[in-house]
């Protein structure tokens, strides 16, 4: 009864249009906000911050990227991994060529970096769809993880292939290397995420993004009505693969501190995001952060409640960690395919209709 629109009035457009409505839904998420910004640092350990907070913000601007293209645009792709590496070695050479070069300014401009190479392979979106498209990202994926292990220029012909972030500060503090403190790792990431999410959320409920839902709903009819589907698509393809960068520069930088391209951004990153599209929801804002934070928190719960807590042995407890995220999956897609998203659509909805009935 008291989830309710009762004493919202709207007086002019930009209220009606605001992203929360209810005025619960915007108190509620300023007060996340601000327990992030200014209570989780002064409180976070370092297992809490690598195994669960750092991950998680990344995966979430990775994820938000993926959503740009597959959700909004219905452009499939199965290239993150190449296109995260992308971001992380561009990092790596701005890093160590101008090493006075402020490290926010290099993780951005590898966003740039990367969003080139994402319109240059999007290209190919221009005459195929589907399962077509989606094999072509998957080859996309190959080939840059073959490029920078096979081209020395990119690893800085070290001996050993692997490529290790030098140490830069950002307003005093120590933001990349093995002395940065959990908070300011933290506080690094989530400044990016805020500032993404409201890119994001902007340019999806803007005219770029009505052009992108177009094209995913129906190309032929949306080119029909005056959408050109050459800059909905090659757009779509660079504002993700910008997403994916910076998602990929974080990583390396912030997160890992060392990588080696066929470990870090395989395969198997490609699919870990398109995963956690699939169960927080295409085409959602919201879902983007549901998905990340499931597939991250999920095998940190496993491994301390199965392996921690029952004594199970960790490969087990592995295998029963794929086996989970394959049954969710599976049941999303054939119950709920909008994910998490939509289930909390769905609980909203009953709440503001509470007592009575549907």
């Amino acid at each position: 009864m008291w989830y309710r629109e009762a004493g919202d009035f709207k007086k002019t457009y930009s209220e009606d249009s605001q992203t929360f409505p209810i005025r619960l839904d915007r108190i509620g998420y300023f007060v996340i906000l601000l327990v992030a910004v200014l209570v989780v640092p002064f409180f976070i350990t370092s297992y809490a911050a690598n195994a669960v907070l750092v991950p998680f913000l990344i995966y979430a601007i990775a994820v938000l990227g993926l959503n740009i293209l597959t959700g909004y645009c219905g452009q499939v792709s199965l290239g993150t991994g190449g296109f995260m590496a992308v971001g992380a070695y561009a990092s790596y050479k701005l890093m160590t060529s101008f090493p006075d070069l402020n490290i926010f300014f290099v993780v951005i401009l590898a966003g740039f970096v990367t969003a080139a190479v994402g319109m240059m392979f999007g290209l190919p979106s221009l005459r195929i769809k589907g399962f077509y498209l989606a094999v072509a990202t998957l080859a996309a994926q190959f080939f840059l993880v073959w490029l920078f292990n096979k081209v020395p220029w990119f690893y800085n012909y070290s001996a050993s292939g692997q490529i290790n972030a030098p140490e830069r500060t950002l307003l005093g503090y120590i933001i990349t290397g093995p002395n940065t403190s959990p908070s300011a790792k933290y506080l690094f990431c989530l400044a990016f995420v805020i500032l993404l999410a409201w890119i994001a959320r902007n340019l999806t409920r803007g005219t770029l993004g009505r052009s992108w839902m177009a094209i995913r709903d129906m190309d032929i009819a949306a080119e029909i009505i005056g959408v050109n589907p050459l800059k909905a698509k090659l757009s779509a393809f660079g504002v993700s693969s910008f997403f994916i960068g910076i998602a990929g520069a974080l990583y390396f930088t912030v997160y890992l501190g060392a990588v080696e391209v066929g470990e870090a951004f395989g395969i198997t990153q490609s699919f870990l995001v398109l995963f956690m599209v699939i169960i927080g929801g295409l085409g959602s804002i919201l879902g983007s952060f549901a998905g990340a934070a499931f597939l991250v928190l999920m095998p940190v719960l496993l491994k301390n409640v199965l392996v921690g807590g029952m004594g199970w042995p960790t490969d087990i407890a592995a295998h029963f960690e794929f086996i989970i995220v394959g049954g969710l999956i599976i049941t999303f897609l054939i119950l709920e395919p909008h994910g998490l998203a939509q289930l909390w659509r769905i609980i909203k909805e009953k709440m503001r209709l509470w007592p009575f009935p549907h």
